[in-house]
């Protein structure tokens, strides 16, 4: 009995593979950009940007895109600063990481291991890693890794990151160390700078917590250790950081991250973000991602200047900063705002709306005054004409 066409379900399209959909939007021939901790830290402090989940996790070269945009950022160490950072962690890591050991407290006659890390490929490194943290824990020696390498995870895709350190306790506890060049003045640095590297530490942090789930007698320090430049000097000295309200912020924010895959499979087939394409073709598959846009931004993505721009011309709130907007309730634009402190617009049962209009009279009577101040006999010309 042979059965009727329509009696089946209906064809599937031909779906492309999420590795290969995400190379296309690189372009042929670009090469992935490794995600690395920094930009990690950076995105989870912004998860709602799909434009920099999808740019990141497709490893799309944003700093290229947004000169091929015309929106180029400066971002990157000075080569002074990098060159300065490499001599105190050579500084630092001397003598087999004798010194790195002693201020974390590994001094004895027993001394510590270091085991050799090198692998071919990240995923070859990252098994390798992975060996050496589990062998070291079940031996019960202190072991210094350098440059390890681990994998977290990411929005759907693999994101392989190098922590300058980790050391194994005796009793199987893991610290990262992450090594810094900003001075420790009196025993306390930049709290901007410090944050920082808290923020990127958390990222390490979490990395090895899916490492220590699967390794008996393993535990992850929820505090890491920071090594700086001792007031003015190059000798080094070192303090524990407490990285659990990054932690839980960070772990919080790349749950909520879409998956790369899904902002994908809603874009248009044949959209690519090569910068070799025309301007023109690159502005209009950019604008074909959502983005949110904030101030911060501009600290911590390369596209951040050609974001700006265009919140900008749509009028957005978000230009004003994340606390602003969200003052302003659902007004989504500077014109929404203005009809709505001028009474033109806006319910006024809205706190958001009443507030507006409540500051629109205050300024109102404000202004009104400012003709008597003017004609009071002490003032001068040049204070009325700052007004």
């Amino acid at each position: 009995m042979s059965e009727s066409l329509d009696s089946g379900p209906p064809p599937q399209a031909p779906t492309t593979p999420p590795r290969q959909r995400l190379a296309e939007l690189r372009g042929p021939a670009a090469r992935p950009r490794p995600l690395d901790a920094r930009a990690l830290a950076a995105l989870a402090a912004n998860p709602g940007c799909d434009r920099r989940a999808l740019l990141d996790g497709a490893g799309v070269d944003k700093a290229a895109l947004a000169t091929a945009l015309g929106s180029p950022a400066p971002f990157g160490q000075s080569q002074f600063a990098f060159m300065r950072g490499n001599a105190f962690e050579a500084r630092v890591t001397s003598d087999g990481g004798a010194e790195l050991m002693r201020l974390i407290g590994a001094e004895g006659p027993t001394g510590f291991a270091l085991p050799d890390l090198a692998a071919a490929g990240p995923e070859g490194r990252t098994a390798r890693t992975a060996l050496a943290l589990r062998q070291a824990t079940a031996d019960g020696v202190w072991t210094l890794l350098r440059h390890p390498l681990l994998a977290l995870e990411v929005a759907g895709a693999p994101a392989y990151l190098e922590p300058d350190a980790v050391v194994v306790h005796p009793d199987g506890r893991w610290t990262v160390v992450e090594i810094k060049s900003f001075p420790m003045i009196d025993a306390s640095a930049d709290a901007a700078k410090v944050g920082a590297a808290a923020r990127q530490a958390a990222v390490y942090v979490l990395a090895l917590e899916r490492i220590a789930a699967h390794t008996a007698g393993a535990s992850v320090a929820e505090s890491v250790l920071l090594v700086c430049p001792k007031d003015f000097s190059n000798l080094p000295t070192a303090s524990a950081v407490d990285v659990r309200k990054q932690l839980s912020v960070t772990r919080r924010q790349l749950a909520r991250l879409t998956r790369v895959e899904d902002i994908a499979t809603a874009l248009p087939a044949g959209l690519t973000f090569d910068p070799e394409r025309p301007a023109d073709e690159l502005r209009a598959a950019v604008a074909a991602v959502p983005a949110a846009y904030a101030p911060d931004c501009l600290a911590a993505c390369e596209l951040a200047f050609h974001c700006r721009d265009r919140a900008r011309r749509a009028g957005a709130v978000e230009t004003l900063g994340r606390s602003v907007r969200g003052e302003l309730g659902g007004l989504r634009t500077v014109g929404d705002v203005l009809a709505a402190a001028r009474g033109t617009a806006g319910d006024p049962d809205d706190p958001a709306v009443a507030a507006l209009r409540r500051a629109a009279a205050l300024r109102a009577e404000a202004l009104a005054s400012l003709p008597a101040a003017r004609t009071a006999p002490d003032e001068l010309p040049e204070a009325a004409g700052c007004h």
